[in-house]
């Protein structure tokens, strides 16, 4: 059985774009071959070679320290709920400021002309 998925991408300007999926919005910097992301699920870094389908990524995010033998006590549900929810409000004023940025921008070179 299948998964409905929903994603989209904006580019802000070149080298930065907002993405928008089920599981929330992230923010992508880089250029094509190598690029993060970060979003609710973590910290992505992917690096590829264009055009061939080969890349690498490695993620770290937000564990809760189950899986983990140096963490003594995971964080609770409620710990783990907080610091997901005060990531995606930091995302968030990042993208608001990156829209805002590039408004700005906009606005100097049309008014420049």
């Amino acid at each position: 059985m299948g998964n409905f998925r929903f994603y989209r991408r904006v580019s802000i300007f070149p080298g930065l774009s907002v993405n928008v999926s089920k599981s929330g919005p992230s923010l992508t910097v880089g250029m094509r071959g190598a690029h993060v992301t970060v979003g609710s699920k973590g910290i992505r870094k992917t690096v590829g070679i264009p055009g061939t389908g080969i890349y690498y990524t490695s993620h770290s995010g937000y564990h809760t320290g189950a899986h983990s033998a140096h963490v003594e006590q995971p964080i609770s549900e409620t710990q783990q709920t907080t610091a997901h929810v005060i990531a995606q409000v930091i995302a968030l004023m990042v993208i608001i400021g990156a829209v805002a940025f590039a408004i700005a921008l906009v606005g100097s070179v049309a008014g420049g002309k």
